[in-house]
């Protein structure tokens, strides 16, 4: 077993420049824990893999495509490989998301 504590991991460098820290990586899928501050939001980015949001805490924004929705606790968001999304906190509460990247990538997010 392993049991990991999110808070303990390093922060990853991003080029949203917000705390991004990879809690799962192997040959199969990649998992990242994003925390948004009040304020704070990922720039518009394509991947190029199927992308599922799993919201841990607070309430955000997320837009896919020319959709927008407000999303809180225990929300599943899908996002389909090459369309533009983000996320964006609006609230004055910390916001946090896991993002589970299947397969795991073999090219880079593209920022728009």
């Amino acid at each position: 077993m392993n049991v990991i504590e999110v808070a303990a991991l390093p922060v990853s460098p991003t080029p949203h420049r917000v705390d991004a820290r990879k809690v799962y990586d192997t040959e199969h899928a990649t998992a990242v824990v994003i925390t948004l501050a009040p304020g704070e939001a990922l720039k518009k980015h394509i991947t190029p893999v199927d992308v599922f949001f799993s919201v841990l805490e607070g309430t955000g924004i997320v837009e896919i495509g020319e959709e927008r929705a407000e999303v809180g606790p225990d929300h599943l968001v899908e996002s389909p490989k090459t369309i533009p999304h983000r996320w964006i906190n609006e609230s004055n509460r910390t916001f946090r998301v896991l993002v589970v990247k299947v397969p795991r990538p073999t090219t880079e997010t593209k920022l728009l």
